[in-house]
């Protein structure tokens, strides 16, 4: 029998190839047409939302800075890496989601495509227990154990306890917003985010400044605003029904999907968890030079995730290019495309970069009036900012590996920089560089530590993309 093929486009739905004009809310069959155009008329609502996303971050430390001091946004910073661990689950199923989505969606496998998503759907739901468990039991002794200065832990555990019993809003986020970019749905993701987001700054000044609820406010905000996206993304995929069925008999787990999906996905998990393991460990030689370096890392990493949005978004977009290309069966169209997908990217991460180093110091001061402390995170943003271009290769290339379905080949490059290369470069050179008058070292070596092992990744990437065996992982037949 063949795959039930996905049907023509009503409201909600998808235009696909031989179709008519898309609109702004449609899937985008990006199989067609300029391959850069494409990419980059997906990557545009991808980057609005990840600068969104990375919003959420910036004005807790923000109001948390302003209205409660510069000790609660180091204990918000400290709390990033701990959280970003347990969300590897989370992680992990969206790749998996967007890979296999995006290929079933290029292939026009409609019955595939409703199974995948309702697999995605109940894994979330296991994920989400999971991490309601585990994460508040783990939270205090990882905190001990990272060397958390306690004046600050008090604020980080009860910052990470909510989140985590909160965490099926952003989970469940996370991976919808996954399978709506399988889909090439970039936009109602974006938009989604953005009514979180707004939420999200409204709620944390009446928690915050009104209430004086402290850390614990942020985190409040920032749950009830991850639920609401996941509502909304409910929603959205509930009358997109021309592309897929979404009905009760494909919420129950089908094996060869969720196996596919973990298969897809844990290396991509294992990598974020790989990554947010190396934070932490880094974090504990951070916590060593005390609470201001401790804030200024927050400061440089809240600009940081600015930065490097470009390179999250358009790896993102070629995760989806790549997939629904491969699954249409154009390899030479997914060649042309990471090619000049990746050198669009870098140019583009080149002006914002420069832009950055300009007006980067009065963007930290928007954080504190600290002024030691402005210097500080503004050196250290200095010494990152040469790696930012790198780093557009490594997304870029990598996307296209997952998009493939390759998602190993990346999981070992995040091994080989993170925990190969920027563990034992970041302790080495912080004991190379001690002094009488440093006797803790130079805290700059934290940061060139990290510079370095972001260029080596990216010509490792760059090999290995060369290398092509990428090119036989798909999932469809």
């Amino acid at each position: 029998m063949q795959p039930e093929r996905c049907g023509p486009a009503d409201d909600g739905g998808a235009v696909l190839a031989g179709g008519t004009d898309m609109h702004l809310f449609d899937s985008v069959d990006m199989t067609e047409g300029s391959p850069v155009k494409q990419i980059v008329r997906f990557t545009i609502p991808m980057l609005l939302g990840n600068i969104a996303q990375q919003l959420y971050n910036t004005v807790d430390s923000i109001i948390v800075g302003r209205f409660v001091g510069d000790n609660a946004l180091a204990a918000v910073g400290s709390a990033g890496p701990i959280l970003n661990l347990m969300f590897v689950l989370f992680m992990g199923i969206s790749v998996g989601a967007s890979i296999m989505v995006s290929q079933y969606f290029g292939a026009r496998q409609r019955e595939d495509l409703s199974k995948t998503i309702g697999s995605c759907i109940v894994l979330t739901g296991i994920a989400s227990v999971i991490i309601m468990i585990i994460g508040p039991l783990c939270t205090r002794p990882l905190l001990h154990l990272l060397n958390t200065p306690e004046s600050i832990v008090d604020w980080c555990t009860s910052y990470l306890i909510i989140i985590f019993l909160g965490i099926a809003g952003g989970g469940y986020y996370n991976i919808l917003s996954g399978v709506l970019r399988g889909l090439g749905d970039s936009v109602s993701a974006l938009i989604y985010l953005l009514v979180a987001t707004g939420l999200n700054i409204v709620l944390d000044y009446v928690f915050v400044a009104k209430f004086g609820m402290g850390v614990a406010g942020v985190a409040w905000a920032t749950i009830i605003a991850q639920f609401v996206s996941a509502v909304l993304s409910i929603l959205k995929l509930t009358r997109m029904t021309s592309i897929f069925d979404f009905r009760l008999e494909y919420l129950r787990p089908k094996s060869r999907y969720s196996r596919s999906l973990i298969r897809l996905g844990i290396p991509s998990g294992v990598t974020q968890a790989i990554f947010s393991m190396s934070m932490i460990v880094v974090q504990s030689l951070t916590n060593s030079f005390g609470e201001m370096f401790i804030a200024a890392n927050v400061l440089v990493m809240r600009i940081d995730g600015f930065v490097m949005l470009p390179a999250f978004s358009f790896g993102t977009a070629m995760t989806t290019f790549a997939g629904q290309n491969i699954g249409a069966g154009k390899m030479d169209r997914v060649i042309s495309g990471a090619r000049r997908g990746t050198l669009t990217a870098m140019g583009v991460s080149a002006v914002i970069t420069v832009l950055i180093l300009v007006f980067g110091r009065g963007l930290m001061g928007v954080f504190t009036q600290t002024e030691a402390l402005i210097d500080l995170s503004y050196r250290m943003m200095r010494i990152m900012s040469v790696g930012y271009i790198v780093m557009e290769v490594t997304q870029c290339l990598s996307g296209i590996m997952r998009g493939a379905g390759d998602t190993v080949t990346p999981m070992w490059i995040s091994i080989v920089t993170s925990i190969a290369l920027r563990i034992p470069l970041a302790y080495g050179l912080v004991a190379l560089s001690k002094t009488p008058e440093l006797p803790q070292g130079d805290c700059a070596m934290m940061f060139i530590s990290m510079l370095i092992s972001w260029t080596i990744g990216a010509c490792i990437t760059f090999v290995m993309y060369k290398i092509g065996r990428w090119k036989g992982k798909s999932v469809v037949a």
